[in-house]
């Protein structure tokens, strides 16, 4: 029989677990110290945030719906909700997340003899790289070429060319 966990034990207890993890890998973002798995676990356990916001929400409904009543409520939600809006505006700034995919997507598709320049590392070590790891790559072929052949995704031969300290070397 499957007993259920009353939404009252786990969801302040929840909320208040995912806004320190929020808080804690949202300030390393911020100052680009992205060690390990930071933006990863920033970015999916938001969800967990997210419900334990909702719950804790719908457990303190009456609390909430006096809060809105109040000045500072409801400015705090439009306040918030108008910056919601403006963040999806780029505004003529130029940020690295917006150049990220691009950078990414012109790396994949270039031939590894490029990627070689691009890392200052002669083209024969690169092959050396992807062969220890199991590809067998051309200067000409791409590391595109290299995941529709053997299968993946683009992230570990993408360590080859540029965290060889983490794959293996030949």
């Amino acid at each position: 029989m499957l007993t259920t966990i009353p939404l009252r034990r786990w969801a302040t207890p929840l909320t208040i677990g995912s806004f320190l993890l929020m808080a804690g890998t949202g300030i390393s973002m911020f100052f680009d110290w992205n060690p390990g798995l930071v933006t990863v676990v920033h970015q999916w356990f938001s969800w967990a945030f997210l419900i334990a916001a909702v719950a804790h929400v719908v457990l303190n409904f009456r609390p909430f719906k006096s809060y809105l009543k109040s000045v500072w409520g409801r400015a705090s939600i439009a306040i918030f909700g108008v910056l919601l809006i403006l963040s999806f505006f780029t505004w003529g700034l130029i940020t690295g997340p917006q150049m990220k995919d691009r950078i990414e997507h012109s790396l994949v598709v270039a031939p590894i003899s490029a990627l070689a320049q691009v890392a200052v590392v002669p083209v024969d070590e690169l092959l050396q790289r992807f062969e220890a790891n199991g590809f067998v790559a051309t200067p000409d072929e791409s590391i595109h070429d290299l995941v529709v052949r053997y299968g993946g995704d683009e992230n570990f031969p993408l360590a080859i060319v540029f965290l060889p300290e983490r794959v293996s070397s030949p």
